[in-house]
């Protein structure tokens, strides 16, 4: 590819960000995406023969930043595991209640599942990450179904928080008590 036609590729991929914030999943047809990146409804295609190889790539831009967003919130991985899943548990939330539509997209199983589109080699390291944690958490415990079962838990914190749903059933303002409470849960009460 060319610099032009990597900087449309790109352009594409920064107008789909940018609609799906605005917008939300629904509102990200080739079609829409082209209009808004000034081009022929048909010029996508070129770089995207499939609809669902666009999706993907929006939805890497959101792995990549919930990736340096997890990074930066472990640090220099000095704390103990606990403490470093507990940062990263709060930073995924952040990231899923303030990145709606691109946390909806992200994690649709017909991108994941789709294993020529990549998205799994951009998914898996951070679930590994969040494995390896709790692997050193909870060295008695099958880190994988742990981890797994966490992240289903914080998965389901953010969509309840963003349908109001935990605010009125817990009497909540803040999900960090909720989080606190799902770590506990699966990684047992936290000792000081």
């Amino acid at each position: 590819m060319n610099d032009a036609e990597t900087g449309l590729r790109a352009r594409l991929v920064d107008v789909g960000v940018d609609l799906l914030a605005a917008e939300g999943v629904q509102a990200l047809t080739l079609r829409e995406i082209a209009r808004r990146a000034g081009v022929s409804h048909g010029a996508p295609r070129r770089y995207f023969p499939t609809h669902l190889e666009l999706l993907s790539a929006i939805a890497r831009r959101g792995f990549t930043d919930l990736a340096a967003r997890a990074t930066e919130a472990v640090g220099d991985g000095t704390a103990s595991p606990r403490e470093q899943i507990e940062v990263l548990s709060h930073a995924y939330l952040d990231f899923a209640l303030t990145h709606r539509g691109m946390h909806e997209l992200m994690f649709r199983h017909d991108l994941l599942a789709s294993g020529h589109l990549g998205l799994r080699n951009t998914s898996l390291p951070l679930f590994s990450l969040l494995v390896d944690l709790v692997g050193r958490a909870r060295p008695d415990a099958d880190a994988r179904l742990a981890a797994g079962s966490l992240l289903a838990n914080l998965h389901g914190l953010a969509q309840l928080w963003t349908w109001g749903s935990l605010q009125l059933m817990a009497d909540a303002t803040d999900f960090t008590p909720l989080l606190r409470a799902a770590l506990d849960a699966h990684l047992g009460p936290e000792t000081r």
